[in-house]
């Protein structure tokens, strides 16, 4: 059980011996009872909401044993971590913090991860595409072969400006444009229920872009939470300004997963009818998964984390967990040479 999330409101988690209780109000009965027993040797991350009660007791097994614990809002919002205590490595911050102030080293890292992520989100596009070439017609489904080869092509041009560039501002313009054509032909792979006409954020306005935000927000503070686990400071970032507020690094090492697990997952959920309107409600001006939306999401979200699959680029067996925990620890070994840090490339 690499990832427990306790979702159900006003649970209260309890330690015995080396294993976690929960309790609380069973929905189908209406009484208070052991809802589940977790044998903390199987546990590597726990994720609860907020309103989950943590004893004293557990809580210091659970820092004990090594085991990040992160907490969200009722709408999907990470509101902290709490992560086990860890204090030796100095000596490779130090190095960091030299590294991220010298443009030798942010701009052909910040380029390699831009080339990974348009790599990454070529190879979905045509993924999609060949899928829908080789099934039968959807009804209501608007899908232009000649319209998708145009998109690909036009970010297959991208490769070669990427590769020249002189500065990261230059990066994040081709960035911004890669992502912004991606996305528009992406969007056409959608059902028709569920439209997306472009990405907002804060606060998402719609089911697609709850979604989204939802999955990356949850990329994003594992990501965290493995920079802090192999010595780095995730807010000293390069492609993303570093700035008080956010984890800059992170945001950096999780571009090249984003078309790969978060866009691919949320257009699964639709495609398959694993998520429907019923799962989304609104508030404070914008659109979130409700309980019920969050407990589904996060269940996809764990099995595609945890999936085997044979990488051709790594050349064995991995997961994306695994790959993305491997972003942290060859991002550490290109502080002392660049060419040790390979991104992820999806198959």
């Amino acid at each position: 059980m690499p990832t427990a999330c306790i979702n159900l409101a006003d649970c209260r988690v309890s330690l015995t011996g080396e294993r976690l209780e929960v309790h609380g109000r069973n929905p189908e009965t209406n009484c208070e009872e052991r809802l589940r027993e977790i044998p903390l040797r199987d546990l590597d991350r726990l994720i609860v909401g907020e309103s989950t009660y943590i004893t004293s007791p557990a809580f210091a097994a659970i820092l004990r044993a090594g085991i990040p614990i992160q907490f969200f809002a009722w709408n999907g919002k990470f509101l902290g971590n709490f992560l086990p205590a860890q204090n030796s490595h100095g000596l490779a911050r130090l190095q960091q913090y030299r590294r991220t102030l010298d443009p030798t080293f942010t701009t052909p890292m910040a380029a390699r991860l831009v080339n990974a992520k348009l790599y990454n989100q070529r190879r979905v596009l045509q993924r999609l595409g060949s899928s829908q070439t080789a099934s039968e017609p959807k009804p209501d489904f608007d899908f232009s072969r000649t319209g998708l080869d145009t998109t690909l092509k036009w970010l297959d041009g991208l490769f070669a400006s990427i590769g020249s560039s002189q500065n990261i501002d230059e990066l994040r313009g081709y960035e911004g444009a890669a992502t912004a054509r991606y996305f528009q032909a992406w969007a056409e792979f959608l059902p028709p229920a569920f439209p997306f006409e472009r990405r907002s954020r804060r606060p998402p306005l719609n089911p697609v872009n709850a979604c989204i935000s939802f999955g990356s927000t949850l990329v994003y503070n594992e990501c965290v939470a493995f920079c802090h686990a192999h010595g780095l400071d995730p807010a000293l970032g390069m492609l993303h300004t570093t700035e008080n507020g956010r984890w800059s690094l992170a945001l950096d090492l999780i571009e090249p997963f984003r078309p790969v697990l978060v866009e691919a997952l949320a257009l699964d959920l639709f495609s398959h009818q694993i998520l429907n309107q019923d799962h989304f409600e609104p508030n404070q001006g914008g659109i979130y998964l409700n309980e019920p939306g969050r407990r589904k999401f996060i269940l996809q979200y764990e099995r595609r984390m945890e999936r085997q699959f044979l990488s051709e680029a790594a050349g064995h067996r991995t997961s994306l967990r695994q790959q993305l925990e491997q972003q942290a620890v060859l991002f550490k070994a290109s502080l002392d040479s660049l060419e040790r840090f390979e991104p992820f490339l999806m198959n």
